[in-house]
C-alpha cells in the first residue's frame, strides 16, 4: 500500500525583524566591545598616571636626599676650612716663635745686614685713608732691602701665588711713599713640599724649611732672587 508524501512548507527567508535582530545583536556587541576597550585604556591610563607620580616622587625624593647631602657636604667643608685657617692664622701668630728667632741671623749670613724685624702679621697700610692692603708674617728690613716672608704649616703652591700678589702689592704701597728699597719674598713651612719648594723658587724666593729648632734657607746654585 502506498503512503502518500505530504507537503513540505516553504521556508521563510529573511525578515525585516530577523534583520532588525541581526543588528541590534551586532550593535550590542559592539557597545560591550567599547566599553571593554574603554575600561582598559582608563586602567591603563590610572596604572601609567600613578607609574609616572611615583616615578617623580621619587625623583624629588632622590634630589632632595642630593640637595642635603651637598649643603651637608659644603657645611662640613666650610667647617674643614675655617679649622684650617684658623690653624694657618694660629701658625702665623706663632711665626715669632717657630721662624722668626733665627730667620733675621740666616738672612744676614746671605749679606743682607737686616737691623730690623716685624713678627705676628705685620700690617702694611696706605696713605691717610689708613686701608688695610696686605699682611706678612714677617718683615724683615734695613735701609737698602726688604724681605717679606710668609709661613705656613705645610704650604701649597697657592700660598706661592698668593704671596706673588702680596709682593705685588707692598711693591706699590712702597713706590706711592717713595720708598726705593729692593723687596726679597720668602716662604717658610714646616712641612714643604719639593713641588711648592721648586714653584716658590721659580718664582723667585726664597724657600724656608724648618729642621729641628732652627731653620733653613734652601738655595740652589743656579737660583736668582727675584726683586719686587
Amino acid at each position: 500500500m502506498t503512503t502518500a508524501t505530504q507537503p513540505r512548507e516553504p521556508e521563510m527567508g529573511l525578515t525585516f525583524e530577523k534583520v532588525w535582530a541581526m543588528f541590534q545583536e551586532s550593535d550590542r556587541r559592539m557597545r560591550k566591545m567599547k566599553e571593554e576597550t574603554d575600561e582598559y585604556l582608563r586602567k591603563s591610563r590610572e596604572e601609567t598616571d600613578r607609574q609616572l607620580q611615583e616615578t617623580d616622587r621619587q625623583l624629588q625624593e632622590t634630589a632632595r636626599q642630593i640637595r642635603e647631602m651637598n649643603e651637608e657636604t659644603n657645611r662640613k667643608m666650610k667647617e674643614t676650612d675655617k679649622r684650617f685657617g684658623a690653624l694657618d692664622n694660629r701658625f702665623g701668630e706663632l711665626a715669632e716663635h717657630l721662624v722668626g728667632p733665627n730667620i733675621m741671623e740666616k738672612f744676614n749670613a746671605l749679606g743682607f745686614r737686616f737691623n730690623d724685624i716685624s713678627t705676628g702679621r705685620r700690617k702694611i697700610i696706605t696713605g691717610k685713608d689708613k686701608q688695610h692692603i696686605a699682611e706678612f708674617d714677617i718683615l724683615m728690613e734695613n735701609g737698602e732691602s726688604s724681605v717679606g716672608v710668609e709661613v705656613k704649616s705645610k704650604p701649597s703652591e697657592r700660598d706661592v701665588k698668593d704671596h706673588v700678589r702680596r709682593l705685588e702689592i707692598l711693591r706699590r704701597h712702597k713706590d706711592t711713599i717713595g720708598d726705593k728699597r729692593k723687596i726679597y719674598g720668602a716662604l717658610a713651612g714646616a712641612i714643604m713640599p719639593d713641588s711648592v719648594k721648586n714653584a716658590a723658587l721659580k718664582a723667585g724666593m726664597y724657600a724656608i724649611t724648618q729642621t729641628g729648632d732652627t731653620v733653613k734657607i734652601d738655595i740652589p746654585e743656579d737660583f736668582i732672587p727675584k726683586t719686587w
